[in-house]
């Protein structure tokens, strides 16, 4: 998977842009806030990114930020709300105020957002209660470098966990429920691969149980 990419900014066109790689032009879908944070055109510039594969189409989205891509694939995960829904999301709100509307269970707030019916805000609202400590965290004005380095580390051994258990049959939806359960009761280490091992122990303990 392309993770991150690093080159010329070539056209922008929102949400579209072509980035220079080394010769090699890479098209991307973003956010409007990504949008308006980028350089002028034929200036340098460094997205992350994340590669949606179906059977009709390769596409692949761009961010400026790490916790803006975080928050994506969380919300992908949510049943109803693909790709487009969820760039929608964060063109129209920032990770902070997504935080605070989840937190504070702001139907109206998310009602508000394009292409949001009151349905899906009050399903956001319901599923991404799970994620609240990692998107608190994602907050990157209110958390200095070993906090944030504890959330990567973190999210990684979580997105590890979660493709075990969907490989293992579960739902995505139901898998991402399921490990960030159990991530509530597991410290981070620095090793990410016994955290994940113990993640999904966990879960499936949790499942077994229930």
């Amino acid at each position: 998977m392309i993770g991150r990419i690093s080159g010329v900014l070539i056209e922008k066109k929102a949400p579209q842009l072509l980035v220079d790689v080394q010769g090699v032009g890479y098209e991307l879908l973003v956010s409007l806030t990504t949008f308006f944070d980028l350089p002028e055109n034929d200036e340098q510039v460094t997205l992350y990114t994340h590669l949606v594969v179906r059977e009709d189409i390769q596409q692949l989205y761009g961010f400026r930020k790490a916790s803006e891509r975080e928050l994506f694939r969380m919300l992908i995960k949510i049943s109803g709300v693909g790709p487009k829904m969820a760039l929608t999301i964060l063109s129209g709100m920032n990770t902070k105020d997504f935080f605070e509307s989840v937190q504070t269970n702001d139907i109206e707030r998310l009602v508000k957002l394009p292409g949001v019916g009151k349905k899906t805000a009050e399903r956001l609202a319901i599923e991404m209660k799970d994620c609240l400590p990692a998107i608190s965290l994602m907050n990157a004005n209110k958390v200095d470098s070993g906090e944030k380095e504890i959330f990567h580390q973190k999210l990684g051994a979580q997105e590890e966990a979660e493709s075990v258990l969907i490989a293992l049959g579960y739902k995505p939806q139901e898998a991402t429920r399921m490990i960030a359960i159990a991530s509530k009761n597991i410290n981070i280490a620095n090793n990410e691969k016994k955290v994940s091992e113990k993640l999904i122990r966990l879960a499936l303990k949790s499942k077994v149980k229930s």
